[in-house]
């Protein structure tokens, strides 16, 4: 297993970055990345999506909610796993075709995340790939859900 620290950007994964090729995708693959979670990941993704509901923002109003405290966005999560299928599984020229999503728990800032993908089916005509995608946070799943992606290939790019 390869471990390679991304520095300045907090980030652990177990895999170069780079493309595989559908030819080269097997059923069972994994790769993943780490990432702690930071105040400034919130607040950067707050302003990209606009998305500044108080419960990631302002610990005084989320101490109020069922969360008792601030959490991350569950899209800023679902983000890691996009990195891993963008950048090593398949990685580099892999469109995104769809993914499914199920948020068990909330993610908080200082929560070290651990986004997963598994390939659990390949189709070789369509350059289809579909894996199950998961987020972890202290041994708990997070996170669940599908991805289907279109694999770059030798033969065409």
């Amino acid at each position: 297993m390869w471990t390679f620290v991304t520095e300045g950007l907090g980030m652990l994964d177990n895999a170069p970055r780079g493309t595989i090729c559908i030819e080269d995708i097997e059923i069972g693959m994994i790769r993943s990345l780490s990432k702690v979670i930071t105040d400034r990941d919130i607040a950067l993704f707050a302003e990209v999506s606009t998305d500044r509901n108080p419960v990631h923002l302002d610990e005084d109003y989320a101490q109020d909610t069922i969360f008792g405290g601030r959490i991350a966005h569950g899209m800023l999560t679902a983000g890691l796993v996009s990195a891993v299928i963008g950048e090593q599984l398949p990685g580099h020229g892999t469109v995104y075709l769809g993914q499914s999503l199920k948020f068990l728990a909330p993610v908080r800032p200082g929560d070290l995340v651990t986004a997963e993908v598994e390939v659990t089916d390949i189709d070789h005509s369509r350059r289809r790939v579909t894996m199950n995608t998961r987020c972890i946070v202290n041994n708990k799943k997070v996170l669940t859900g599908d991805a289907t992606v279109l694999a770059p290939s030798r033969k065409f790019d």
